[in-house]
């Protein structure tokens, strides 16, 4: 958030700009993932979801020469970034978007650049994507170890970002699986998803107590912060859409029983989950609202009410798909409603705060207790 004390940043400047930027890319390219993964299929939807990927294509190209640029010419922000335990954890979102990227090119982006290439972007995307996102996962950690010096009362559902990476790797990794030749190469993409699943998921689950602990006993989050506890859905929902692509693709695959055993596990993992995003929905949308009536004004934590909200979407249509049952299409239709109305909001407030030149600086959690005046970041500025 801009003070009194700091100048605009120039629209075009890259100082400032964090990691965090890639969000912006995440909530579009779910936009387009989620719409196509609607049980009730609309007709010239799929044309307006590939315009809407196309855009998270030029998104991602955009942030990814900014942040090029950014490394090369502002070396010291950027690792300030990396010590800064507010700051670091944004380092998930790379992952995330590489991933969200290359998933909906093999979803709707194919539609406009064909199969052949769209498996292609797939498969680059789902690797570096990969990649980055299993060194946030122990990176991240453990530079929160070592130099953060983080305390339980910090705890924020930011942290739970780079935990998130890997699942969503897994969510869309079996989509690779029917392009590549039938045997070993098959099965091992899909159980290295499903170990990518089983990694992403005890860790969140080591790192999700402290989050709910912070948020019942330490008060609620600063204003500006509000937002981030829709973060919590993203492994929720991610997950149901992962245990729900493995059962997809797990037939033939894998030999029996495990490939009807995949099936088995869409349901009875996936409908327990969803239940618990939909309490967490309810107890982050109240807060919400309390925040909003006490003046929390835009900030780049708004794109938080984006991709959580679309992985219970695809969540919610998996359950569709493997259980029959129209409870699960109704929601996620609505969720997908809501989804585009955040989006929508997320965009403008952007672009306005763009063009006025208040977003691009590093995001920073504000303080769970006031700190003495001489207190120093660990990136060495005073607050």
């Amino acid at each position: 958030m801009v003070t009194a004390a700091q100048p605009l940043a120039h629209p075009l400047s890259v100082r400032d700009l964090g990691p965090n930027w890639y969000a912006t890319v995440m909530g579009t390219a779910v936009v387009a993932t989620a719409g196509s993964a609607l049980p009730p299929h609309v007709p010239g939807l799929r044309g307006v979801l590939a315009g809407v990927w196309a855009l998270s294509l030029v998104l991602l190209l955009s942030l990814l020469a900014g942040r090029t640029v950014h490394w090369a010419r502002h070396r010291d922000r950027a690792l300030a970034h990396l010590l800064d335990p507010a700051t670091a954890p944004f380092y998930g979102c790379l992952a995330m978007a590489l991933l969200a990227v290359g998933g909906g090119a093999l979803t709707v982006g194919r539609d406009w650049i064909g199969l052949r290439a769209a498996v292609a972007l797939d498969a680059v995307l789902f690797i570096s994507g990969t990649a980055v996102g299993l060194a946030a996962a122990v990176a991240v950690p453990y530079l929160m170890a070592v130099r953060h010096r983080v305390e339980p009362g910090q705890a924020t559902p930011v942290w739970l970002l780079p935990l998130v990476a890997p699942m969503v790797s897994a969510a869309v990794g079996p989509g690779l699986v029917p392009h590549l030749p039938p045997g070993q190469a098959r099965e091992t993409l899909l159980l290295g998803c499903f170990a990518l699943f089983g990694l992403s998921l005890l860790a969140t689950l080591v790192m999700l107590p402290s989050v709910f602990a912070r948020s019942l006993t330490g008060g609620p989050l600063p204003l500006a912060l509000t937002p981030t506890l829709f973060l919590v859905l993203g492994p929720l929902g991610q997950s149901t859409t992962a245990v729900g692509a493995f059962a997809d693709v797990a037939p033939g695959v894998v030999p029996e029983p495990y490939g009807a055993g995949f099936g088995a596990l869409a349901v009875l993992y996936g409908v327990p989950v969803m239940g618990f995003a939909l309490l967490w929905f309810c107890l982050a949308a109240a807060h919400v609202l309390r925040a909003r009536r006490q003046g929390m004004r835009f900030s780049m934590t708004w794109w938080s009410f984006t991709f959580p909200v679309g992985t219970c979407v695809t969540g919610a249509a998996a359950l569709t798909r493997h259980t029959g049952l129209v409870a699960y299409a109704g929601p996620a239709v609505l969720l997908y409603a809501l989804l585009v109305a955040a989006w929508g909001t997320a965009v403008v407030g952007t672009v306005r705060g763009l063009l006025r030149g208040e977003l691009l600086a590093a995001p920073a959690a504000a303080p769970v207790a006031p700190r003495p005046v001489t207190a120093r970041t660990t990136s060495g500025a005073v607050r």
